[in-house]
């Protein structure tokens, strides 16, 4: 089972928001923005420190970001790292969070800044499920693989080699019998925010 002293969480949110019009992990959710919730769920991970990767908007990002962390009382677990080449898509967000974890961490959960309704205590499922024979723990719906997903070292170095807009599904598509998949009932690991309507669906969802 993976542990604090050997895990870090990582939450994407260097995209610009071009389908929702604006920087849309600031939008209005809740009691707060966006990112908060994203952040809510990855410092409820079991791990030492949760790093978020910026591009788009990055000052006023990272402003909300440390917000919630000061709110939160985590300040000090949250790190802050800059994809310069985050127009290239999702893989340079990716490759910044890799390339920042401590030289001791062997496992990594990867969270999306704009999927506002992962259920924090999916993290401690995911890090149950993974034995020595997996390189890797992702939540299911019904035959849909969700997030967020936890690698595990074996896997840093073929993440740093991903370009363009691929994410590590690409990688989790190969490893067969080396996922582990969490099955749950929670859509929550399925719905992300793409579009401004999409925010008036998942506000009242529970």
């Amino acid at each position: 089972m993976a542990t604090e002293e050997s895990c870090e969480a990582l939450v994407l949110a260097a995209g610009s928001g071009r389908r929702f019009g604006g920087p849309k992990l600031l939008a209005p959710w809740r009691d707060g923005v966006l990112l908060d919730a994203a952040l809510a769920a990855a410092f409820a991970a079991p791990a030492r420190r949760v790093i978020l990767v910026t591009g788009a908007n990055a000052e006023p990002v990272t402003l909300a970001a440390r917000a919630f962390a000061d709110r939160s009382g985590v300040s000090d677990r949250l790190a802050v790292v800059h994809a310069a080449d985050h127009d290239q898509g999702l893989s340079a967000s990716l490759r910044a969070g890799v390339a920042a974890v401590f030289d001791d961490t062997d496992r990594l959960f990867v969270y999306l800044g704009d999927m506002p309704l992962v259920p924090p205590a999916i993290a401690a499922d995911l890090a149950g499920a993974l034995s020595p024979d997996h390189l890797a723990a992702a939540p299911a719906v019904g035959g849909q693989r969700g997030h967020p997903v936890l690698i595990t070292r074996p896997l840093f170095e073929s993440i740093m080699a991903l370009t363009g807009d691929q994410g590590a599904g690409v990688l989790l598509k190969t490893l067969g019998g080396r996922l582990a998949l969490v099955m749950t009932g929670d859509e929550g690991v399925l719905r992300d925010i793409d579009r401004p309507g999409d925010l008036d669906l998942l506000s009242g969802s529970t």
